[in-house]
C-alpha cells in the first residue's frame, strides 16, 4: 500500500507549497538583500527562521537566471572557535560551487592554495575540509581569503549564517571585531545573521560597543497569524483527501501558542494516524498521547534542575503564561519569595527550559517547551 505524504514537515524545508505564509518577512529579506542591507533575523528557537531562509533561497535558486545570487546557509551551532567557522564556511562554498564547472575549479584552486586538507564523512560521503595550522592568525588569513573569492565573483553572493550568537562565545575575543573588519566594506556579498537567543543577537547588534553595532536591519520573527495558518492547514488535510474540523484546528494553535514547529509536530501526527474526518475529540486524544510519548525525556530534564528551579517550571507552566512572576499573587500561590524568582527565572531563561516575550509594556513568561509545559502542569 503507497504511503500517503504527510504535508508537515518537522525538521527540513521543503518547498514553497508546504511552506506557511512570512509573506511580509520574505519582502523584507528581499528588499534588504536588493539592496545591499545586511540583515539580523531574530526568533526563538523552533519558530521557523531556518525555514524562512530556506524559503528565501528557494525562491532565488528557482529562477533560474545567470545573474541571481549565489545563496550560502552556513549553520555555525556546533562551532567552537574560529577555526571550526572558517572550516564551517569553506565546506559549505565548496559543497554549493562544487557542481558548477569553471566556479568549483577556481574555489578548489583557492582551498589548495590554502593548503586544505580533504576528507570525507564516513556515514554521508559528504567531504569535509580542515586547515591544520599551527598559528591562529592563519585562520583569520584563511576567512578573509575565503570571503575575498566571494566578494569577486561576478554575480551577488548571500550568505546566512545561523546561529550566529555562537561567536560570541569563541575563545578568540577579537571575533565580532574580526568579522566586522572584513564584511563592512564588502559590496558584492550580503549577510543574514540569524540566531535563536534573542539576549545575545541583541546584545551583539544594539550594544554600543560591539563591533556590530547599528550594521544590520533588524527582523523579528514572531508567530504566524492565525488566520494564516487556520487556512494552511485545513487546506493541506484537504490536499490529501482528508478533513479537519475549524474547531480542531483552533485547538491545536492554542494549545501550541501557535509556535510553529509545535504546531507542525501536532499536525504531522494527527496525519500519521490516517484519520479521515478530524474532530476536536480525536485531536486532543492525539495530544495526549505525544505527551505521554514524551514524559521520559521530560522526566529526565529534572536531573538538570534544583528543585527550586523545578518548582518555579511547574508553577510557570500551571498558570500556562505569567505576566508578573514577583507579584505577590504568584509568588503566594506557589510559595516563592520574589527575590527567589528573581535569582531561579534567569538560571531558566539561560537554559532555555522557560521563554521570555517582552512587549512594548510587559514581558510574558512561559515553558519553552510546549510539550512539556502542558506535561508539566497536570503534576
Amino acid at each position: 500500500m503507497k504511503k500517503a505524504f504527510n504535508p508537515f514537515s518537522l525538521n527540513t524545508y521543503v518547498s514553497k507549497e508546504l511552506f506557511c505564509d512570512r509573506e511580509e518577512e520574505l519582502k523584507t529579506l528581499c528588499s534588504g538583500c536588493q539592496n545591499g542591507i545586511n540583515m539580523t533575523l531574530i526568533s526563538h528557537r523552533r519558530m521557523g527562521k531556518t525555514g524562512l531562509i530556506y524559503r528565501f533561497f528557494d525562491e532565488i535558486d528557482s529562477q533560474k537566471k545567470k545573474d541571481m545570487p549565489i545563496t550560502l546557509y552556513v549553520d555555525i551551532y556546533a562551532t567552537q572557535n574560529l577555526k571550526e567557522f572558517t572550516q564551517q564556511c569553506a565546506e559549505v562554498i565548496f559543497k554549493k560551487l562544487s557542481n558548477k564547472n569553471g566556479l568549483g575549479k577556481r574555489f578548489l584552486k583557492v582551498l589548495k592554495g590554502m593548503h586544505a586538507v580533504f576528507s570525507y564523512n564516513t556515514l554521508t560521503g559528504e567531504p569535509k575540509l580542515s586547515f591544520e595550522y599551527q598559528e591562529p592568525a592563519a585562520y583569520e588569513y584563511s576567512l578573509q581569503t575565503l570571503f575575498q573569492f566571494l566578494e569577486s565573483q561576478k554575480t551577488p553572493v548571500i550568505v546566512a549564517i545561523d546561529e550566529f550568537q555562537q561567536v560570541s562565545a569563541y575563545p578568540e575575543k577579537n571575533t565580532e571585531a574580526l568579522l566586522r573588519t572584513m564584511i563592512q566594506f564588502m559590496q558584492n556579498v550580503n549577510f543574514i545573521f540569524s540566531g535563536s537567543n534573542r539576549r545575545l543577537m541583541s546584545e551583539i547588534f544594539s550594544n554600543a560597543a560591539r563591533p556590530f553595532f547599528s550594521s544590520t536591519q533588524f527582523l523579528f520573527l514572531d508567530t504566524i497569524p492565525t488566520a494564516s495558518y487556520q487556512s494552511f492547514i485545513i487546506e493541506k488535510f484537504a490536499e490529501q483527501k482528508r478533513t479537519i474540523s475549524a474547531e480542531a484546528v483552533d485547538f491545536i494553535l492554542s494549545w501550541t501558542f501557535a509556535h510553529t514547529y509545535y504546531v507542525q509536530a501536532v499536525c504531522n501526527r494527527i496525519f500519521a494516524e490516517n484519520i479521515t474526518k478530524i474532530d476536536l475529540t480525536a485531536t486532543k486524544q492525539i495530544c495526549y498521547e505525544i505527551l505521554k510519548t514524551q514524559e521520559p525525556i521530560f522526566m529526565q530534564y529534572r536531573n538538570l534542575l534544583t528543585p527550586a528551579q523545578w518548582e518555579l517550571l511547574k508553577a510557570i507552566a500551571k498558570e500556562k503564561q505569567v505576566t508578573q512572576p514577583t507579584s505577590g499573587k504568584f509568588t503566594k500561590k506557589y510559595g516563592f519569595t520574589a527575590s527567589n524568582v528573581q535569582r531561579i527565572l534567569p538560571v531558566l531563561l539561560e537554559k532555555e527550559m522557560a521563554l521570555a516575550m517582552p512587549t512594548v509594556t510587559e514581558t510574558t513568561y512561559r515553558v519553552y517547551n510546549c510539550f512539556m509545559g502542558h506535561w508539566l502542569a497536570e503534576l
